[in-house]
């Protein structure tokens, strides 16, 4: 018989794991429902998305081995995580070990961005992975993201006045429409041309 696995619930903004080096009762969790954003915050108060954790997906693996942690784990939404057993079966650390190889394969993806693209094009890229999370719904046909400047900032590795300013011109130029709290994706295919250039689009 298949033992059942323990699962915790967080509200959205609130502080999942913290930095440090795990403690006896950290564990490492696989996502239920909802979405997980791992960031790092210095000094100021600023803050860097590191990786998003979406349904399916794991974080906290550093309490597997005893490793020291460097960043925050937040829920986003709601979320239902699942908490891995501190000895996980044989199967769970290889799709463990496949979630974290894809992960740091986007995250090599994101350096090179960061060293080639400007903010705009960077910004369509974060446009397009938000999409496709919990934050995001279809509504009338087009899709709809609910994530606001600072959030936004965060995944772009940038501070929110320069942010309301490059959503203004991707407004401008057609590919957003941008609300309070929400961005309406008008032209998806769009922004998937202007993430996979390295200028500034139409």
């Amino acid at each position: 018989m298949t033992q059942a696995r323990e699962t915790v619930s967080f509200k959205p903004g609130e502080v999942i794991l913290y930095p440090g080096r795990p403690g006896p009762r950290d564990r490492a969790y696989r996502v239920l429902s909802g979405l997980v954003r791992l960031e790092a915050v210095d000094e100021e108060g600023n803050a860097l998305t590191l990786r998003l954790v979406p349904p399916g997906g794991y974080f906290g693996e550093e309490a597997l081995f005893g490793l020291e942690r460097g960043h925050f784990a937040e829920a986003v939404t709601e979320v239902v995580l699942e908490a891995l057993p501190k000895e996980p079966s044989p199967e769970e650390m290889r799709a463990l070990a496949q979630h974290l190889a894809e992960a740091l394969a986007r995250a090599y993806r994101r350096i090179e961005s960061l060293a080639t693209q400007r903010l705009k094009n960077r910004m369509a890229a974060a446009l397009l992975e938000l999409a496709a999370t919990p934050l995001a719904r279809e509504e009338e046909g087009v899709i709809v993201l609910h994530a606001t400047h600072d959030e936004l900032a965060a995944a772009v590795g940038s501070v929110r006045e320069t942010v309301t300013k490059v959503i203004g011109e991707l407004a401008r130029e057609g590919y957003i429409r941008s609300g309070y709290g929400k961005i309406v994706l008008k032209d998806p295919e769009g922004l998937k041309t202007l993430a996979q250039s390295k200028g500034d689009g139409r």
